[in-house]
């Protein structure tokens, strides 16, 4: 059940079942396809969302209920079809029913990382202008600058609120829905090509970028996720949710086990002993993870003090895991499929993923295409195919890939072709029908499944009033996958050491992205046409950080 290629056409198909998708012409949604999905008797009464802190918990039947007056509460805030908000937090039951009761008015989500800077919030609040913010208490500090009303969702009673803001419970309070018993209303009618979301990313050219993603994109990865899923005969299902909801990652998988009636356990902050006692308690089956907590769950010695038996399912995406972690794991987790993902936030989530039960010999591989979904493995010098064994670019095609960058038809252009394939710039190789990651050709730094962009660094460097020029590269690290490491020309008599120009970047960005070294060199290595040759600079030796 390997991934088929058509040497005619140099295409790859998947041979997983048919991915279903609702008509053309069909209205609605995401939303609406979930409540139709969960509106049966049996299932209203199932847990849909738990907080594995604080044990609060909302069944299907409250949340239909909770999605439809918060939307009225966003409508009476004067959120109309066609709006961004923007949502600043970190995991909690109020970010994935702010989600769902955005796209029901028909409006747009943007999320945004935590751990982001107060500039970077503003710098992606100007691209993606959105009209209202959801966020915390800690965390609206961040985005004073923006002179929005706000909704904050942690508020407690006594506690004082920001300028122009509210509390998300008054959301719950005041709405018609909650005061008269009015009945819940549908969602608002909405083509299945409109955007629901905004998730900014790097891309494969380096600068953030808003993706658009639509009601299908997202109904067509809920249906891929679910595929094996549904030929396995798997139900009653619970998914741990320890990915942060901001990243394609954890939102697409949280939407499609909702939409498949499973429980979704939310972590809202990791911890690594949290994490295996949420496992233990809630008696978790799937667990959607990152490399680095792959690691921790194969090495870590808390893991024998914990009952992880219930688990059927590790997928672990973001970015690669390598075959000797993926192996320790099936170790330590005999009863657990291990398995590993492939995808982008242009990709909605998964676009590769490893078969169940997968042969070992295949250990390691990003997996097979997912249900619907092409691909082409293409030589990045003459743009065409190249057969299997043979190294290329991965191409993608399928009703997954987004329907673009926001107000960016170059970028757009130049990374979804006119035949609708989408260049990952990942660099593979296919046998016997699974997919193989060996490098990025596009110049992105993975730190943990985040998206570090080194002309974002190289920017902030040339800023520096002691240096000349810079180039940030990937340092390969166990642990994080890669760290941002730079290297440094400075001005002749410069006083300047390693030291300053590591808090000079750290004051400037998100950890994830602050850079973990610095090297002075007399000169960037560059091509004719002024590019930075940076396999020059990742082939010279280093030392463990």
């Amino acid at each position: 059940m390997a991934s088929v290629f058509d040497p005619a056409t140099g295409i790859y198909s998947s041979c997983r079942p048919a991915l279903s998708m609702p008509s053309p012409g069909a209205t609605g949604g995401i939303v609406q396809f979930l409540l139709e999905r969960t509106s049966d008797p049996g299932i209203s009464s199932k847990l849909a969302l738990v907080d594995a802190i604080t044990g609060e918990r909302v069944t299907f039947s409250q949340l239909r209920r909770r999605i439809s007056v918060i939307a009225q509460g966003l409508i009476e805030l004067g959120v109309r079809r066609g709006d961004v908000v923007l949502i600043l937090s970190p995991n909690s039951i109020q970010f994935v029913e702010s989600f769902l009761a955005v796209i029901f008015v028909g409006a747009i989500l943007t999320t945004v990382n935590p751990l982001n800077t107060a500039e970077e919030i503003a710098k992606q609040a100007r691209d993606s202008s959105p009209s209202l913010v959801i966020t915390t208490l800690e965390l609206a500090d961040k985005v004073q600058r923006l002179d929005l009303p706000s909704v904050i969702i942690d508020h407690r009673d006594g506690s004082v609120l920001p300028p122009r803001s509210i509390p998300y419970s008054s959301l719950l309070r005041e709405s018609p829905i909650f005061r008269d018993g009015s009945s819940i209303s549908a969602p608002i009618e909405s083509n299945l090509d409109d955007t629901v979301a905004l998730l900014y990313s790097s891309g494969t050219t380096g600068v953030s970028k808003g993706v658009m993603l639509s009601h299908r994109n997202f109904l067509a990865a809920a249906g891929q996720v679910n595929m094996d899923a549904e030929m396995e005969g798997r139900e009653n299902d619970v998914l741990l949710v320890m990915l942060p909801l901001f990243h394609i990652f954890g939102l697409a998988v949280s939407y499609a086990s909702l939409q498949r009636s499973e429980t979704v356990v939310i972590l809202p902050r990791f911890e690594f002993l949290h994490f295996l006692k949420s496992i233990q308690d809630f008696r978790v089956t799937q667990l959607p993870l990152v490399p680095p907590v792959a690691i921790a769950l194969a090495k870590h010695a808390a893991v024998a003090d914990y009952d992880l038996s219930s688990i059927k399912n590790v997928i672990s995406g973001a970015a690669p895991l390598g075959k000797e972690i993926m192996e320790a794991c099936s170790r330590r987790l005999p009863l657990a499929d291990i398995r590993q993902g492939y995808g982008l936030t242009e990709s909605t989530g998964m676009a590769l993923l490893t078969l169940p039960g997968e042969d070992p010999r295949f250990m390691g591989a990003a997996g097979s295409l997912v249900s619907g979904t092409e691909a082409m493995v293409v030589d990045p010098e003459t743009c065409k195919p190249v057969p299997p064994q043979k190294s290329g670019e991965l191409w993608l095609r399928g009703q997954q890939i987004m329907k673009g960058y926001l107000n960016n038809p170059t970028a757009t252009a130049s990374t979804i072709d006119e035949n609708g394939w989408l260049h990952t710039g990942d660099l593979v190789y296919v046998n016997q029908g699974r997919f193989f990651v060996l490098d990025r050709m596009k110049e992105l730094i993975k730190y943990k499944g985040f998206q570090v962009a080194p002309a974002e660094l190289e920017a902030l460097l040339l800023s520096h009033p002691s240096l000349l020029d810079a180039a940030v590269v990937p340092l390969a690290d166990e642990e994080a996958g890669q760290v941002p490491i730079a290297y440094v020309v400075k001005k002749p008599n410069a006083t300047v050491d390693e030291s300053n120009v590591l808090n000079f970047i750290a004051k400037q960005v998100a950890p994830y992205k602050r850079l973990r070294r610095v090297s002075f060199i007399d000169a960037i290595p560059k091509s004719a046409a002024g590019k930075i040759l940076r396999r020059e600079l990742t082939a010279l030796p280093q030392s463990k950080l």
